[in-house]
């Protein structure tokens, strides 16, 4: 599987970066700037190109109205994503089979469970046989084969350690958990340095390795990380149907902020996503 392509356009009256993901047969608009008409016409005509069945747009919040009027649907939302200023997520189906989706029901029903669960009990200390660490250049190709064994499909070709060497290059952060010297847990910070904000994503831990609740622990050890970076809007999206996942980012404090219908191919199907937000600005457990 091969990543999709960013491109940047510049013509008369705007600019445009956009993501064409033929795997997941969409195009998303990740930054934008001038005529929004002529930028949404655009990303249209690439869309028709590509033969994507979705268009998504990372908007600035005061643009929402706009995407209404245009036929555009809210989706989701991350806090301060711009310097500060709130990101919509808005999409345009262009099939019906992309706007249908089979599980939306059961996925509600899982962030109601999520919403009801108890504040996290205090973790008691991990078996001394795990051993966290920033992973560097050297561990790209035990981290790829980690990915590998985790994920059959994923949206990025994490099983390629070039691939991960040069997301590395790029500026994303990797942790993982090392045990008896095998990478069987790890995370990253997709960083924009522009925005000042990060995703936390690329989770994956070894079926046998699942009770201790690495996760957590390195998630928490990415957000110091982004402290320390003065990056303080951290998002993560995770899909819908994975209860350990989104409850994990609930007890971590994030905030649910909505869902993205079909959006991307994760194992054997199209996935919904659920976005989830945390402002690292505010230290644990303020006000309560």
């Amino acid at each position: 599987m091969h990543p999709g392509k960013s491109v940047s356009i510049a013509e008369d009256r705007f600019q445009l970066t956009i993501y064409i993901d033929n795997h997941s047969r969409r195009v998303r608009v990740d930054d934008y700037l001038g005529n929004l008409t002529k930028v949404m016409e655009k990303t249209e005509e690439i869309a028709s190109r590509e033969n994507a069945d979705k268009i998504i747009v990372k908007a600035r919040k005061e643009h929402f109205i706009w995407f209404q009027e245009h036929g555009y649907l809210f989706e989701a939302s991350i806090d301060g994503y711009y310097l500060g200023t709130d990101c919509c997520f808005f999409s345009k189906f262009l099939t019906d089979e992309r706007r249908a989706s089979e599980h939306w029901i059961a996925e509600d029903g899982i962030i109601n469970s999520v919403y009801r669960l108890q504040e996290p009990v205090q973790t008691t200390s991990l078996p001394k046989s795990y051993v966290i660490k920033e992973l560097d250049q050297s561990d790209a190709v035990p981290l790829a084969e980690l990915y590998r064994a985790v994920f059959q499909v994923y949206p990025t070709p994490l099983n390629d350690p070039d691939y991960i060497t040069k997301t590395m290059e790029d500026g994303t952060v990797y942790y993982g958990f090392l045990h008896e010297g095998a990478i069987v847990s790890a995370a990253s910070a997709e960083i924009n340095s522009f925005y000042k904000n990060a995703e936390l994503t690329d989770c994956a831990t070894l079926k046998d390795h699942r009770k201790h609740g690495l996760m957590k622990v390195l998630l928490a050890r990415l957000e110091q990380e982004l402290v320390e970076r003065g990056i303080f809007c951290a998002y993560s999206i995770a899909r819908a149907l994975s209860f350990g996942m989104n409850a994990v980012l609930f007890q971590l404090g994030y905030g649910y902020r909505g869902r993205l219908l079909k959006n991307v191919y994760i194992f054997d199907k199209i996935e919904n996503m659920n976005v989830w937000v945390k402002d690292l600005a505010i230290p644990p457990n303020f006000g309560q």
